[in-house]
């Protein structure tokens, strides 16, 4: 497994035992982690902290040319919202572990130039279907539903 894809499942399973849902993220810039982030909207009664979201806030400010020469590693198919930061700030590149449980806007993303490479890692399936199993609820509040 890709030491940054593992750092982002790490990030998913933080998430997962402090009660939250467990999407986690990072970004690389030059071959380094400069940030990285899991859903939060539980654990901070946040509307728009999903993985992603949180790993460019932890990123903190950079200027244009870091991000479009960065890669974003999440543990799930980005939802429409994490797609438009995504394309806002020209991340040129998204690496997906898995998209069997929610597909989210990877069309749209490919569409806009960005390349969108889906891992499919085994773990973070069954994770991903076991909390969606055991907590629909709060999955289908996550998604919009």
């Amino acid at each position: 497994m890709d030491h940054f894809y593992k750092a982002a499942l790490d990030e998913a399973k933080k998430g997962l035992h402090e009660g939250g849902i467990p999407i986690g993220s990072v970004l690389v810039h030059g071959g380094k982690i400069i940030g990285r982030g899991h859903n939060k909207r539980v654990q901070s009664g946040s509307c728009v902290l999903h993985g992603e979201m949180d790993a460019l806030e932890n990123a903190g400010r950079q200027p244009a040319s870091v991000y479009q020469n960065s890669v974003i590693y999440t543990t799930l198919s980005p939802c429409p919202m994490c797609t438009g930061a995504i394309l806002l700030y020209g991340i040129p590149k998204v690496i997906v572990g898995e998209n069997k449980n929610f597909l989210g806007a990877e069309d749209h993303l490919r569409n806009n130039g960005v390349e969108v490479e889906v891992i499919q890692d085994q773990e973070t399936i069954d994770m991903m279907a076991k909390f969606i199993q055991d907590k629909p609820e709060l999955w289908n509040e996550d998604i919009g539903e």
